[in-house]
């Protein structure tokens, strides 16, 4: 069907579009939104992004399985169209593994994966543990913290570097370039001054990672990176240009999924003073509450794909080269797939979520995100007890895709902070 036939064949698609996500009330709370595309269309022409919004839980499934991953246009092509400044952006993601099918794709994913097995990650719990107690002995005395700033951004950023084998002082630099480089990765909006800022810090943090290569070339360092540059695969070696672009997916994946995960976990459960009152006292039920808190306020709300040929997905045809993205977030939501879905249950044993996506490009990541999720949380209820909120209009970071919190500001009992 031509795209002008789709727009006026949709007469609510001035409403019934993610672009609704640039209001703040939308961005705070996008799940309105997700449930009317839903019961609308679940698979629906949204003209202003030129792409199919994928909101039902068995079409987000289809598409994640079965379409191409590969959607990254050429610096040449970007040129073409006058955007020659993503340049720099479009080179990176040219060599991420997230932008790849196979067998590019599957090459790069076993490789990275190596620093992500559940063993590995087990090993590493207590020197999370640790962590996040020092952190929290940081703020030991102070009845007012700010959860954001002053535990869920630098604590998985100080596990990345430990995963990685980068120096730990070098957590804070690490994180403000991650998260000014989010923003291109996470927007279809982009205030020039900010994608200025964004492809700044990829030049820094490009910058970073190949100094780090060199060195570690010289003498190797536990971690992803020494393992990638001593890797093999099929009788050859990763490029540097390979290396440092898949350590910024892991870096830019690393800190954001789960600095959102805690935060987006910790302002659910303050509103759901039951739950928190459970999780509190029955800390063995950490696990399916991480799950829910995933499905419920997930990190990443929506992912893209490319159509591979023609067809047809949720009664509609589709066509090969068209945009597809992919709703995680309404997904987790479908009533279909999820009983009672807007109902928080720590205890939801029936969770299978699309936080970390499905298929091929599962997250790989996945494990050490929960890992530090389960200790965050656990962390947090045991040293911070009467714990609420100071405000009621938390600020919600500038960033459609990747959901999350810049502040969240808490109260708790300081005369009974427990010590480590």
């Amino acid at each position: 069907m031509p795209q002008t036939n789709r727009i006026l064949n949709a007469p609510k698609s001035a409403e019934l579009s993610l672009v609704q996500m640039l209001k703040p009330e939308v961005l705070g709370n996008p799940y309105p939104l997700y449930a009317e595309l839903r019961d609308y269309e679940p698979v629906h022409w949204d003209p202003f992004l030129h792409s199919w919004l994928i909101t039902s839980y068995d079409e987000c499934v289809v598409a994640l399985s079965r379409y191409k991953a590969s959607r990254t246009p050429t610096p040449e092509q970007l040129q073409q169209m006058g955007l020659s400044a993503l340049g720099p952006y479009a080179q990176v993601m040219l060599n991420q593994m997230m932008f790849m099918d196979a067998p590019a794709h599957a090459r790069l994913r076993a490789l990275c994966a190596i620093a992500f097995t559940p063993k590995r990650i087990e090993q590493l719990r207590q020197h999370i543990e640790a962590i996040a107690n020092d952190l929290l002995d940081k703020v030991s005395g102070r009845s007012e913290i700010d959860l954001i700033c002053d535990f869920a951004g630098p604590f998985p950023a100080i596990v990345t570097t430990a995963v990685l084998g980068v120096p730990r002082q070098d957590h804070s630099y690490l994180k403000t370039h991650s998260t000014t480089f989010a923003e291109l990765m996470g927007n279809f909006d982009h205030d020039p001054d900010r994608l200025h800022d964004s492809i700044r810090s990829l030049l820094e943090l490009q910058r970073y990672f190949q100094s780090v290569v060199d060195e570690q070339r010289q003498r190797s360092q536990e971690g992803l990176i020494s393992t990638m540059i001593s890797a093999e695969v099929d009788g050859s070696r990763l490029t540097d240009e390979e290396i440092i672009a898949n350590v910024i997916l892991v870096l830019v994946g690393g800190l954001e999924e789960t600095t959102n995960l805690i935060g987006n976990g910790m302002w659910t459960l303050l509103h759901h003073p039951a739950s928190l009152a459970q999780l509190r006292e029955d800390p063995q039920i950490i696990q399916p509450a991480v799950e829910e808190f995933l499905r419920y306020e997930p990190p990443t709300q929506f992912t893209g794909r490319i159509v591979p040929e023609d067809g047809e997905l949720g009664g509609k045809s589709i066509r090969k080269g068209d945009s597809i993205t992919i709703v995680l977030a309404a997904a987790n939501r479908d009533p279909r797939r999820f009983e009672d879905p807007d109902r928080l249950n720590l205890t939801r044993t029936d969770n299978r979520h699309l936080a970390f996506g499905w298929a091929a490009h599962y997250c790989f990541g996945a494990p050490l995100s929960r890992m530090c999720g389960h200790v965050a949380f656990n962390t947090l209820l045991t040293r911070l007890p009467g714990l609420s909120l100071q405000t009621t209009n938390p600020i919600w970071r500038p960033n459609v895709a990747m959901h999350g919190l810049t502040s969240l500001k808490v109260t708790y009992d300081a005369t009974k902070h427990t010590s480590t």
